[in-house]
């Protein structure tokens, strides 16, 4: 019972802590290719988790909301303001639209931000994720930013500079979320949804078509990195695997166990 209750508390503090905001200096001198991907993971999983469960509370909250409406009963001025909130973080037009901010308001599978982020990022090597946390490839148009090397002329977008790792994931799902070029991924994940059908990285990544100049290549670019690495495991959100050394870790989003194979 004492080691469970330890692994517990384990898992909370990797959970709920602040993750590092940026690699780590000792990341970059690891030598052996799959201990570097290994990693990788166990750094970004734990920020995967944080924002996906956000996601969940704000989904949550709305399905809350509409369910209150529906049974007839009063909202109060502070939910209105709430809802408003989100409306506006996830460009809904219609405020009262129930099935627009079922469709926006919804998590990513866990191995599509994966094979996304490590493609993105060559595995947090690049130029990018390094001087600007940019683990996605984000643009900005605005004053802040690195101007890539290669930018056509005439051109005028920069690389997005993040103030952590964790920012750019939680910036790349509320990408997916509401950008209108992934309307398609939004109405695929509905759909699954709505009749109990899975949606998981490789049905994702058939939705990616306008997130590379690679367009159809790309999804399947991404499809392959996550059957290489078997990030496919990682979508089970009852218990994924990451590994550490000799162990196998069983993490949960509210348990840790530890066990020796």
């Amino acid at each position: 019972m004492k080691r469970l209750l330890t692994g517990f508390l384990l898992a909370s503090a990797l959970l709920f802590a602040d993750g590092p905001r940026s690699f780590p200096k000792e990341y970059y001198t690891i030598k052996n290719p799959q201990k570097q991907k290994e990693e990788f993971v166990k750094i970004l999983y734990p920020l995967i988790l944080k924002a996906e469960e956000r996601i969940e509370k704000e989904r949550g909250f709305a399905q809350a909301f509409f369910a209150k409406l529906e049974r007839g009963e009063i909202v109060t001025p502070a939910e209105q303001e709430r809802l408003k909130a989100l409306a506006k973080k996830y460009r809904i037009k219609k405020l009262y639209d129930k099935e627009e901010y079922l469709k926006r308001i919804d998590t990513i599978p866990v191995s599509l931000v994966l094979a996304q982020a490590s493609i993105e990022s060559n595995w947090g090597k690049s130029r990018f994720a390094k001087e600007a946390n940019n683990l996605f490839g984000e643009w900005t148009w605005g004053k802040k930013g690195i101007v890539p090397k290669n930018r056509e002329p005439g051109k005028r977008h920069k690389i997005r500079i993040f103030d952590s790792l964790e920012a750019s994931v939680a910036s790349y799902m509320k990408n997916l979320n509401r950008h209108w070029a992934y309307e398609e991924f939004r109405k695929a994940r509905y759909l699954a949804r709505k009749s109990g059908k899975p949606f998981d990285g490789f049905v994702a990544a058939n939705y990616l078509t306008r997130y590379s100049e690679l367009r159809e290549k790309y999804n399947e670019m991404v499809k392959e990195r996550i059957a290489k690495n078997d990030f496919n495991l990682y979508d089970n959100a009852d218990a994924a695997p990451l590994r550490k050394g000799g162990e196998m870790a069983m993490l949960s989003k509210r348990l840790y166990l530890t066990q020796q194979f």
